[in-house]
């Protein structure tokens, strides 16, 4: 599946699918999930009780004595025993699958030529870090809220994803120089 509209052709692997086929088969995948699972898709719940399973093997105690993580790991309770975090794992492992596949799995930095690896790596972590936080104040993800939200016609959902986007295109318009 080609088009003349997009890159078809990475750098190196085979051609990526068409966008539109591609959105189609996610469509589908969330109709699934609502079906099978009754919840949507999203990452930061399973990535959240990873999270906290290392920490009550850490400092079990103060699990115990904060109530959102004593609901995931609090006494008996496995947090990593929930559908999302298999979710979660299945997409990373799909995610790799699928690129070693395509022949595209490598190490490497993709950055712009006025930044070095240091400072690349330095802005991930921030905004990755940032994301993080910004996902637990808003009680999930963008793709959580994007897809889940946005499927299930939550107004919440598509101002939050109004918002993202207006921001990402300030953001990017503002650090340009940066990447370029």
């Amino acid at each position: 599946m080609t088009s003349d509209n997009y890159p078809v052709k990475p750098s190196s692997g085979r051609p990526y699918w068409n966008p539109y086929f591609a959105g189609i088969l996610l469509g589908l995948v969330l109709f699934l999930a609502f079906f099978i699972t009754g919840n949507g898709l999203g990452a930061s719940g399973g990535l959240n009780r990873m999270l906290v399973y290392l920490q009550a093997l850490i400092a079990p105690e103060h699990v115990d004595n904060t109530p959102f993580l004593l609901a995931m790991a609090g006494g008996d309770t496995n947090p990593l025993l929930s559908w999302i975090v298999f979710m979660v794992v299945g997409a990373l492992v799909g995610g790799l699958v699928s690129g070693w596949l395509g022949g595209r799995v490598k190490l490497e930095t993709n950055k712009g030529p006025n930044i070095n690896n240091r400072n690349r790596w330095a802005f991930a972590f921030i905004g990755g870090a940032l994301m993080g936080y910004g996902a637990r104040l808003a009680r999930g993800c963008t793709s959580g809220q994007a897809l889940s939200g946005g499927a299930t016609l939550s107004l919440g959902s598509w101002v939050f994803m109004l918002a993202v986007f207006a921001g990402a295109y300030l953001l990017a318009y503002t650090f340009r120089k940066v990447w370029n």
